[in-house]
């Protein structure tokens, strides 16, 4: 069985996405991707990237019309918070967190660029909270397995998949036994 086990041979980092492993008993992290913005010795945050929500942005932005793009969940902490990741490097105040990938902004500017129909929605994904991890919290759940980490997020990957799928994606880039476990039953009793 020790095919099954993994190391966590690559250190996360900002731009890293961490892959949750198959079982992860929590139901904020089952089956998602998170794209780090930000890890060090302080801790850690991110978004889960493929946790769609019920709403979308003009429906919870009120000056914002005929821009329906969806909202993601981006974690359990601060629901009540906007956020926001891009590929937009004009827009000022992003921090680029690695390969052309930008989180937050001036946001005055941004809902300017939406009302005069400047941005192309495509390059946008919006979150309702996020997730965040104290001082050493991230690596003792590494230690434990909990989290795989992918090195390689870009623009095209980011912004190309949604939902599951993305899960699934993500391990089938990794190659080896993580294509076994991008197969793996949500219930493995169901199998």
């Amino acid at each position: 069985m020790d095919y099954f086990k993994f190391n966590n041979n690559q250190k996360p980092g900002k731009g890293s996405l961490l892959i949750s492993e198959p079982f992860l008993p929590d139901p904020n992290f089952e089956r998602t991707v998170v794209l780090l913005c930000e890890h060090s010795d302080e801790g850690s945050f991110g978004f889960v990237l493929n946790k769609a929500s019920a709403v979308a942005l003009d429906e919870i932005v009120e000056d914002i019309r005929d821009f329906s793009q969806p909202v993601y969940i981006g974690g359990p902490v601060q629901q009540d918070t906007l956020h926001f990741i891009h590929k937009a490097d004009y827009l000022e105040g992003g921090v680029e967190v690695g390969n052309g990938l930008y989180w937050g902004g001036n946001f005055e500017q941004l809902m300017i660029l939406i009302d005069t129909k400047q941005i192309k929605a495509d390059d946008f994904r919006f979150f309702i909270g996020y997730s965040g991890w104290g001082s050493g919290q991230l690596e003792e759940e590494l230690k434990a397995e909990s989290w795989i980490v992918a090195n390689y997020a870009t623009p095209d990957l980011v912004f190309a998949e949604n939902g599951e799928n993305l899960w699934k994606v993500v391990l089938k880039q990794l190659g080896g036994r993580f294509n076994v476990y991008s197969n793996y039953p949500t219930d493995p009793r169901l199998n």
